[in-house]
């Protein structure tokens, strides 16, 4: 019988050898000078990237990358030859996969095999990996013993929120099935042969390049960020080859432990490589090797209830009803009410049940949640409402948009047969609502009306909640207050960022605002939202006090000592790597360029978002770029030291619009300029500095006769 030693030495050979084929048969077509690299990321090769630091882009740094592969696939019996033979197996995979995309080939089409996860999508699990909505991540190499029990284990790392990826024939069980499979609902099938999982390594590697900060190149470091931040685990059906046992060695290497039911006595290592003949045990097992403990919160509905189905899309042909307040009355409310006014769990409904309407109909739908504390405030009720979003979502087979008044909710036929009635989401807001905001919710009803007089009557006076809501809202400015607040969730990834909320300054994950980090506080008053005074005003212009120079000291550890908080010039605010937005200086026009996660293409800085994105996270301080929350492009605290708003020159279409109306608000607030985000270019009309000078030229923008930036 082969020991551990003789099978990843021989698995990283076979691997090896399949990148040296791989790499020749393109060296048929193509010149070593052809762009060889992987789309949408800032870090080429990330496997290569992260543990050579080489920027491989071509084909013949590919083949310098292979030959890297080959010195570290050392021959020696001892543990380290088996961990650096089992990377350089990964790197090698990635070789493969790498050959795919050369000369910018698109090789994966999504469906269902995904492929290469691009650096905005990594970034996108920043905020739930953070927060603990995604617990970690799992890869299940198949096939499994039947496409029912592929299924069974996917379903039941799901509703334990974990984030899946597929590897090998168990794509196509849990396909055959019906299972909705993409990034969106945390399913990712990333392809059928064994060398696809160097994407998974990928996803883990640039984690700790964009969160951490982690210097590519650093080997030890990398490998020491996945193993102490990183919780992933792989999961390996028998039979399990030699390959397949030397990327298990990588993946050991990186942290995370290796769960089969291939029972082979020679190569079993406590918590690292562990034989679970039961493979009805996989996910238990994984768990406690990896050392995940999970909150569960047990929710009395007839579907599923986890964080992978907040991205399900339902479609008009698979809906059973749907609510749109943008046709019928619809609202969601929450209410501040005397403990003598609310039964803890009553559940009402008013009006018809789901399946007294025909299939497909517009329906009229108030939710409504009336709350008692003795800690509760009114300031909390928004806070909550904007929580209905996820809660609804994480419903299997439905889907929720919007909020207030302008809500869509579309449950699905299969969600309906299983036994889906309007008093789950009932039993959904409850469960939710008296487990996360325990410290401050002591009693929780929750009335759902169908009725539509009814709803029509709770719609006019929620109006007029909201209406008084906003104006207080708008009452909240940063000088208004006595105080801000820390958020330090993203240091779980990015241990030396420290974030200042402010009432006109959100997280930049856009998910906090001032009243959510004052509630975070109110329901852990030890936890990430700590109390900073607003004292020893240092400058005003720039945003700098005394109490927020000592709290971003304190939290970060020393790495920080000073923060402006209305500047991108001076001592700007640090970023975690889960910003919807960068913001850079653009020198030829006087101005900045902002983009968001989700715009691809190029920026007239000559970067795209994840290469603007590379100089930006990690928590550390750089000049002239900046990591931020949508909602911040239209604050009056927007780059006030250096002009505010009226700097912006460039934005891509799709954010122009989402921004349009505060943004022009704001400018005609501040200089009495009219429909100012016509004045702003983006994708449309430009992509390079000189075709964006001449366009603010032609519209006479405000940034051109401002102060040099630099």
């Amino acid at each position: 019988m082969a020991t551990l030693f003789e099978r990843v030495f021989k698995g990283s050979d076979e691997m090896y050898a399949k990148a040296e084929a791989a790499v020749a048969e393109v060296s048929k077509e193509y010149s070593d000078d052809t762009t060889c690299v992987f789309p949408d990321t800032a870090y080429y090769l990330p496997c290569l990237y992260s543990m050579t630091g080489k920027k491989i882009n071509t084909l013949g740094m590919v083949k310098e990358g292979l030959a890297w592969c080959k010195e570290q696939m050392t021959r020696e019996k001892r543990t380290h030859d088996i961990f650096t033979s089992g990377i350089a197996t990964a790197c090698a995979a990635e070789i493969i996969e790498a050959c795919k995309y050369i000369d910018g080939k698109q090789p994966y089409d999504k469906s269902p095999l995904w492929g290469h996860c691009t650096d905005g999508e990594v970034r996108e699990l920043g905020v739930p990996l953070v927060t603990g909505d995604i617990p970690g991540f799992v890869v299940l190499i198949g096939p499994a013993p039947s496409a029912e029990e592929a299924v069974e284990i996917v379903k039941s790392y799901q509703t334990k929120n974990i984030f899946v990826f597929l590897v090998g024939g168990i794509i196509d069980q849990v396909v055959s099935k019906g299972v909705k499979t993409g990034f969106g609902v945390r399913l990712v099938c990333e392809g059928y042969d064994l060398w696809s999982v160097s994407y998974v390594i990928s996803v883990a590697v640039r984690a700790a390049l964009i969160f951490g900060a982690i210097t590519p190149g650093d080997y030890d470091g990398i490998r020491k960020y996945t193993f102490e931040r990183i919780n992933a685990m792989v999961n390996a059906y028998e039979p399990v080859d030699d390959m397949t046992v030397a990327c298990g060695a990588g993946a050991i290497s990186y942290g995370f432990p290796v769960v089969t039911n291939d029972d082979n006595d020679m190569w079993r290592v406590p918590r690292s490589l562990i034989v679970q003949k039961d493979t009805k045990q996989f996910v238990e097992t994984s768990l406690e090797a990896r050392g995940i403990k999970l909150k569960i919160t047990n929710i009395d509905i007839p579907v599923n209830f986890a964080n992978a189905f907040e991205g399900e899309i339902i479609r008009r042909g698979d809906m059973q009803i749907e609510a749109d307040g943008s046709r019928v009355d619809c609202v969601e409310l929450v209410r501040t009410k005397d403990a003598s006014e609310v039964e803890d769990h009553k559940i009402e409904l008013i009006g018809p049940d789901l399946d007294e309407f025909e299939v497909g109909k517009k329906i009229c739908l108030a939710t409504i949640v009336d709350v008692a504390g003795r800690k509760m405030q009114p300031d909390f009720e928004s806070v909550i409402e904007r929580k209905f979003h996820s809660y609804i979502n994480c419903i299997e087979g439905v889907m929720h948009t919007g909020q207030r008044d302008m809500i869509r909710i579309r449950v699905s036929k299969s969600a309906f047969e299983a036994g889906f009635r309007a008093k789950h989401f009932g039993e959904v807001l409850y469960a939710k609502v008296k487990s996360e905001f325990d410290a401050v919710v002591d009693k929780c009803q929750v009335t759902i009306v169908t009725d539509p007089e009814k709803v029509h009557e709770l719609r006019v006076a929620a109006n007029e909640t909201f209406d008084k809501r906003d104006e207080r809202l708008l009452s909240l400015t940063d000088e208004t207050v006595d105080e801000f607040y820390t958020c330090v969730m993203c240091q779980a990834f990015s241990p030396s960022h420290v974030c200042i909320v402010t009432p006109e300054r959100l997280g930049l994950c856009g998910a906090v605002s001032w009243l959510d980090a004052r509630a975070t506080h109110e329901l852990d008053p030890s936890g990430p939202c700590q109390v900073v005074p607003k004292t020893g005003v240092i400058d005003e212009r720039t945003g700098r006090w005394e109490s927020v120079n000592a709290a971003v000291e304190k939290y970060s550890r020393g790495a920080l000592s000073s923060v402006s908080l209305y500047s991108i010039m001076e001592d700007p605010m640090t970023s975690c790597g889960c910003f919807e937005c960068i913001c850079g200086i653009e020198p030829m026009s006087n101005g900045v360029v902002i983009v968001n996660r989700e715009h691809i293409g190029m920026t007239p800085l000559g970067m795209t978002f994840s290469e603007m994105a590379s100089m930006t996270g990690g928590g550390v301080q750089t000049p002239g770029f900046m990591g931020h929350g949508k909602h911040f492009i239209s604050s009056k605290k927007f780059m006030k030291a250096e002009g505010g708003v009226a700097r912006i020159v460039w934005l891509p279409k799709a954010l122009k619009e989402q921004v349009r109306d505060q943004l022009n608000a704001t400018a005609k607030d501040l200089y009495g300029i009219d429909n100012f985000v016509d004045m702003i270019a983006d994708e449309t009309i430009c992509e390079d500095p000189e075709s964006l000078v001449e366009f603010l030229t032609k519209v006479g923008h405000p940034a051109l006769s401002l102060d040099p930036l630099m």
